[in-house]
């Protein structure tokens, strides 16, 4: 195919969540042809799944600069710049009427999932010429049916949150797990709904120690007190001597709504309310008559009825497979944004900004973007992935000055994002950010650790807090047991 045929093609975009949507309106800001392939039925179909959660931020960080100006010109009334969205309400409110715009709804087609990209004629080993030929997607449309499409450039914003972390503490599924899968939910259950059924009345094991976790757990204890006899246990790994930077920065934090969502926990575990347990690493499930127990390195907890798998995510890298990339070995981002992201260093506030330049690949065109370019860490910032595909935008129209010109300033966060960070007196906790993302902005589940949380030991209630640090030398065991 020649060069002129192949500049002619468009850049597809995989993924119409808030980055995917966001880099099509950058693309026809920057005169390029966008392709849109959505997996789920309407756009956003990932953040409905934690759609009856609140983010941390306001709408005024929420909302891409080149999206609003396109829904400017369509006279799009925007949200109350000082609340604070629902996932359901940044799609109802903001994603849906971007996705229904005739300029990208043309472009958009739902239903389709890239399952390959390749080159055309190059298998990953092939070089010479390699980077003049096309990509080629190959695309699950409705019924299975598959097509193949060519694209002049990548860009993978299809996120992480459909790939969650497993239970196990060593990254693989803990033995037992799969077979446990129909009393397991992964990320945060709208047990105040939908969900409502399958946890009231019932014991229920959160294994997490990010934002999620608080979030299933605040909505669980409400849910004890209306329906008797839901027990409540809370499991996290880290040990009890670093349980202060668990619960975030409280009054101090500058995402208030986040703040607060920590403190609230706090004062649940001290209150009784729902017991934890420190430094546990679920290693195996039993299912039992009485329900499954989960076992540790030398301890045993449970019978539970149901186990919330608030345990972080990952990224799904399969579809990728024959392209050429640099990954970081541990984090899975591209290699020169990990140690910008590595959450042993950095809290979300304390990422610097980045653009096309770090997220560059050895395979030209190709670039993983928004919470997918973050690999496995939890730092990811709604409005950096917005940045990141302006950049990628401009170099993709040979704009490389404006590719270069990364503009976002990232204040910190006010809360450092684990007990690593504390221990090591990095400097993570200052002034000012603003949510579920911040002036940055974190994406609300993806400020998560992908640490499984202790549990909370005890099932049969009881009127005394109680923390139990897990050792060899001492037994939980099962509370009603």
């Amino acid at each position: 195919m020649t060069e002129s045929r192949v500049s002619s093609l468009p850049v597809v975009v995989v993924g119409a969540g808030p980055v995917g949507l966001a880099a099509a309106a950058h693309l026809l800001a920057q005169g390029e042809e966008p392709l849109v392939f959505e997996a789920g039925a309407a756009a956003g179909a990932n953040v409905l799944a934690w759609g009856h959660v609140r983010l941390f931020s306001p709408w005024r960080y929420v909302v891409d600069a080149a999206a609003r100006a396109l829904l400017a010109e369509s006279g799009w009334a925007a949200p109350d710049p000082e609340a604070y969205p629902t996932g359901r309400e940044l799609v109802d409110d903001y994603l849906a009427p971007l996705a229904a715009l005739p300029a990208l709804r043309s472009r958009l087609q739902l239903g389709h999932r890239v399952v390959r990209v390749a080159r055309v004629g190059f298998d990953k080993m092939k070089t010479d010429g390699r980077e003049a030929a096309p990509f080629l997607l190959t695309v699950e449309g409705p019924g299975g049916r598959e097509e193949q499409v060519l694209a002049k450039a990548v860009i993978d914003a299809s996120g992480t949150t459909a790939t969650p972390n497993p239970l196990g503490a060593a990254g693989v599924p803990a033995i037992g797990e799969v077979a446990a899968r129909d009393r397991v939910i992964y990320g945060i259950p709208d047990a105040l709904g939908a969900n409502r059924g399958r946890y009231a009345g019932r014991r229920v094991l959160v294994v997490g120690s990010g934002h999620s976790a608080f979030n299933a757990l605040l909505d669980l204890v409400d849910l004890a007190d209306a329906a008797p006899g839901t027990a409540v246990t809370w499991a996290v790994r880290r040990p009890a001597d670093r349980l202060r930077p668990l619960f975030g920065g409280g009054i101090g934090d500058a995402l208030p709504a986040r703040g607060e969502l920590g403190e609230r926990v706090r004062r649940l575990v001290e209150a009784g309310r729902l017991r934890l347990v420190t430094g546990f690493r679920v290693a195996r499930l039993t299912e039992t008559p009485a329900g499954t127990l989960v076992g540790g390195d030398d301890e045993v907890l449970g019978p539970f009825d149901e186990i919330v798998a608030a345990t972080g995510f990952r990224p799904d890298l399969g579809l990728l497979s024959e392209l050429r990339l640099d990954l970081d070995p541990a984090v899975e981002s591209p290699r020169a944004l990990a140690p910008l992201i590595d959450p042993n260093v950095h809290s979300c506030g304390s990422v610097p900004p980045h653009g096309e330049a770090e997220l560059r690949q050895p395979e030209p065109g190709a670039y993983v973007a928004g919470m997918k370019s973050y690999g496995r860490a939890p730092t990811f910032l709604m409005v950096t992935g917005y940045e990141q595909v302006r950049s990628v935008a401009c170099a993709l129209a040979g704009d490389w000055e404006g590719a270069r010109d990364v503009r976002l300033v990232l204040p910190e966060t006010g809360v450092c994002s684990s007990g690593i960070l504390a221990d090591r007196g990095v400097a993570c906790c200052a002034a000012s950010v603003a949510g579920g993302e911040s002036d940055a902005v974190c994406c609300e589940p993806a400020a998560d650790t992908a640490e499984p949380a202790g549990v909370v030991a005890g099932c049969c209630g009881s009127a005394v807090p109680q923390v139990i640090q897990l050792t060899a030398a001492g037994r939980s065991g099962g509370c009603c047991g």
